[in-house]
């Protein structure tokens, strides 16, 4: 036998999470994201139709009618989940339990404005967010307007001889220029700052977990996690001076 100590294995560290989304907002979200992304393979063909590939999706009358009804389907849904939301929102103002968080604030200029500074190396320290930061709620008005556009104009140009026996003719190629632009403008927003800013280049995988870790809370969300734990980042830091 060996004359050696064994070291005993040490235990496991299992680093301290924070609650983010609740299942349902993560159900919403999932709902929203498979909606919106068949509304856009089946929308951007019928916009672009001179393209190869939507001559090809559309190259008969019964495929046309298919993408048409594939695309009524996930805007039906897509619909049911926004008036879901919606409700929700009534019901907890009714309640008195609506939190704020999302709510656009002075502080959410004042947070952008020190942001810009730092950016442009004119302070050296970042701004501290709470729950959600300006950033986050630029994202959810911009995608609730977009909701709300195209929605209306969705209806509009599914329905055009019920809407125009009380609104000009003139409506309808309003509404068809409404919602194939903001379709457009909505997918790039999505593309290019949602799922890269927040999925790509910081890795936050909350919306499909449902939590946050200490470093991310640290690091993102500063006066929340210190509302959450009642200390300071500094002092929560490992090495930090005490």
């Amino acid at each position: 036998m060996s004359g050696k100590t064994k070291t005993p294995p040490q235990a496991v560290r299992h680093e301290r999470t924070f609650p983010r989304f609740t299942v349902a907002q993560r159900w919403e979200h999932a709902v929203l994201l498979l909606s919106g992304l068949v509304l856009l393979l089946t929308g951007l063909p019928q916009k672009y139709r001179d393209l190869a590939i939507s001559q090809d999706l559309l190259s008969t009358p019964d495929r046309v009618e298919l993408i048409r009804q594939i695309h009524h389907i996930a805007a039906i849904v897509l619909m049911l989940e926004a008036l879901y939301h919606f409700g929700r929102i009534v019901y907890l103002m009714a309640k008195r339990r609506l939190p704020g968080d999302l709510l656009p604030t002075w502080q959410d200029v004042r947070d952008a404005w020190h942001m810009l500074q730092y950016l442009l190396f004119l302070r050296s320290d970042k701004p501290k967010f709470g729950r959600y930061n300006f950033e986050q709620k630029v994202t959810y008005w911009f995608i609730f307007f977009g909701i709300l556009i195209m929605g209306i104009s969705g209806l509009v140009i599914w329905f055009p001889i019920q809407f125009t026996r009380f609104l000009p003719g003139g409506v309808v190629p309003a509404a068809k220029l409404a919602h194939s632009t903001e379709a457009v403008v909505i997918a790039i927003f999505i593309i290019v700052w949602h799922v890269y800013h927040v999925h790509v280049e910081r890795m936050n995988l909350s919306m499909f977990t449902g939590r946050l870790s200490e470093e991310e809370m640290r690091t993102f969300h500063e006066k929340e996690y210190e509302r959450l734990t009642g200390g300071s980042v500094t002092k929560a830091r490992p090495g930090a001076k005490k």
